[in-house]
């Protein structure tokens, strides 16, 4: 494991919760970073990215508006903040680190453990 995910927790609807993601062997400084989510019988699936620089912000339609990704100073670590959950997030959530700008699982080479959001209606 390359990258270590947390944050995760149970909440209702309608509330946030911030997820942390830090590189456990190495550094991601330069690298494109990204969260997805997978639920349960589901597909993972792609949330949000960004460069490395932090300059550029991408979304899945599902959440634009309400989730926002961030990179701290030093850029090797990343943060997913996630306002007025409703239940269909609920999903393990993955932060992953790639060489390119994409929403493809694919195109990421080193993959967080997950952390669990659970939202409650």
């Amino acid at each position: 494991v390359q990258l270590q995910a947390s944050g995760g927790g149970l909440v209702q609807a309608g509330g946030f919760l911030r997820l942390s993601c830090a590189p456990s062997e190495r550094t991601f400084s330069s690298y494109f970073m990204g969260w997805f989510r997978q639920a349960p019988g589901k597909e993972r699936e792609f949330v949000a990215a960004i460069t490395w620089s932090g300059g550029n912000s991408y979304y899945a339609e599902s959440v634009k508006g309400r989730f926002t990704i961030s990179r701290g100073n030093a850029k090797n670590t990343m943060y997913l903040q996630m306002n007025t959950l409703k239940p269909e997030d609920t999903a393990v959530y993955y932060c992953a680190a790639g060489r390119f700008a994409s929403d493809l699982v694919t195109k990421y080479n080193y993959w967080g453990q997950g952390t669990l959001v659970t939202v409650s209606s």
